[in-house]
C-alpha cells in the first residue's frame, strides 16, 4: 500500500487513564492438572536500538544476529525449538534473517511476526511513544503494517507466519480481529502483570498468565508468563503503583516488600530476573494450577551493549547461564517438557473440542481470565 494512500499524519487517540485494554470475549484454557508442565520459548527478534533514547525509525541495526548462535546452541542442547518472532528490519536485511535460515530449514526453530510500528511500512503515523504500541494505531494502519511484515517474512523464509507478538506488548481493541482476518493462529502479546499506561500502552495488571481462546476461528492467546507473587499477591494490581510511586522511592519500598516476600512482580525471562526469581514464579503458578508457561527475551541481548540487561561480557555470561539453568531445571526438576505454540494449540484443541453453533462456529464465551 502506498504511503500517499494514507492521510498525514495518523495519530492514535490516547488511552483513557485507568481503562487499559478493552476486554473481548475469551475463554481460559490450560493443560490438565496432572499433565507435566509445558514451556514455550520465545525470542523477540528485533533490531538493536537505544532503549533510553526517543524512537528513531532509522535505528535498524541487525548486526547482533551474527551472534544468535549463542542462544540457539543452548536451545539445541536442551531440545528446545524456539520461536523467533521477527521484526521488519530483521526480515528486510540479509544480515538479519540469514543466520536464522538454517535453523528454520532444519526444524530447529520457528518463525513468527513481531510488529514494531515505527520501523514497519507503511509509515503513515506520527512517531511517538503512544504509536509505538501497534494496537493504538487506526485499525486499517495496524492491519496494513502487519500485512507488510507478514509478506516480508514470507519473502525471507518462504513461510507465511501464524504466530504474532505486538511490539512493546502493545495490543489494542482491534488487534485480535486483525490477527484473525490475516490468518494468524496464536497471539503471544499479553504481558501480565505489567502496566504500560505511562506512555500510552495497555494495562495487563489484572490479566491471567494462562492461555485463552478468542475469535470465531478459535485462536490461542498465549501470554508471556508473569504474575504477582507473595503473601499480598492478590493485592498486587492495587499495591504495585503505590509502592513504585516516585514520591517514596528513596524508602525503597519495592525492595523491602520483595525481601519480605510480601509482593513481587516477576516475569519468566533471563533479562532482569535471577534464576531463583524465575523458579519462584514458576513454583507459585504451579501451586495455582497453571501448567503452561512462556519464557521470553530480546534477541539484541546476545551482544553486550544492546539492552539494559546485558551491558558487559560478564552480564552476557550470566544471562546465558540463567537461560541454560532455567531450561535444565524445568526439564529435570519439574519433569517439564518443551513445546511449540502450534503443538500446544493442537493439544488444547484435542482436549476441549469447540462446540459449534448453527453456522459451524465456536461460540464466543465471556472471559474467565479477567
Amino acid at each position: 500500500m502506498r504511503r500517499d494512500a494514507w492521510p498525514e499524519p495518523l495519530i492514535a487517540a490516547p488511552r483513557v487513564a485507568g481503562r487499559g485494554e478493552p476486554r473481548t470475549a475469551r475463554r481460559a484454557c490450560d493443560l490438565p492438572a496432572r499433565a507435566p508442565p509445558a514451556l514455550v520459548t520465545v525470542v523477540d527478534t528485533e533490531e538493536a536500538f537505544d532503549w533510553a533514547a526517543p524512537l528513531d525509525p532509522t535505528s535498524r541495526s541487525v548486526d547482533h544476529m551474527a551472534a544468535i548462535h549463542r542462544v540457539q546452541e543452548i536451545f539445541h542442547a536442551q531440545g528446545v525449538v524456539p520461536c523467533y518472532l521477527v521484526s521488519y528490519p530483521i526480515v528486510s536485511q540479509e544480515a538479519g534473517f540469514r543466520p536464522l535460515a538454517p535453523y528454520v530449514e532444519a526444524g530447529r526453530a520457528m518463525i513468527g511476526a513481531h510488529l514494531n510500528p515505527w520501523v514497519t511500512p507503511p509509515h503513515a503515523e506520527a512517531v511517538s511513544p503512544a504509536n509505538s504500541y501497534p494496537g493504538n494505531l487506526p485499525r486499517a494502519l495496524e492491519a496494513a503494517k502487519l500485512a507488510a511484515l507478514a509478506a516480508q517474512i514470507e519473502r525471507a523464509f518462504g513461510i507465511r507466519p501464524t504466530l504474532y507478538k505486538a511490539g512493546r506488548h502493545g495490543k489494542g481493541p482491534n488487534t485480535e480481529a486483525v490477527l484473525e482476518a490475516q490468518g494468524f493462529e496464536v497471539d503471544l502479546s499479553p504481558a501480565p502483570p505489567m502496566d504500560y499506561r505511562g506512555d500510552g500502552g495497555p494495562d495487563y495488571r489484572r490479566d491471567s498468565p494462562r492461555p485463552f481462546w478468542f475469535g470465531r476461528r478459535r485462536l490461542l492467546g498465549l501470554p508471556s508468563t508473569g504474575a504477582f507473587v507473595g503473601a499480598a499477591a492478590a493485592l498486587g494490581p492495587a499495591l504495585q503503583p503505590l509502592i513504585e510511586h516516585r514520591s517514596i522511592a528513596r524508602l525503597r519500598p519495592v525492595a523491602i516488600v520483595s525481601r519480605l516476600r510480601l509482593l513481587e512482580r516477576l516475569r519468566l525471562t533471563p533479562e532482569g530476573f535471577t534464576l531463583a526469581e524465575m523458579m519462584r514464579l514458576t513454583h507459585a503458578l504451579l501451586a495455582r494450577g497453571q501448567r503452561t508457561f512462556t519464557l521470553s527475551f530480546h534477541s539484541p541481548s546476545v551482544v553486550p551493549g544492546n539492552t539494559p540487561y546485558v551491558q558487559s561480557d560478564a552480564e552476557l555470561a550470566a544471562f546465558l547461564e540463567r537461560l541454560r539453568g532455567f531450561l535444565a531445571w524445568f526439564q529435570s526438576d519439574l519433569h517439564g517438557r518443551f513445546i511449540t505454540p502450534h503443538a500446544l494449540k493442537a493439544e488444547l484443541e484435542r482436549l476441549a473440542p469447540a462446540p459449534a453453533n448453527h453456522r459451524g462456529q465456536a461460540p464466543r464465551v465471556p472471559s474467565t481470565n479477567h
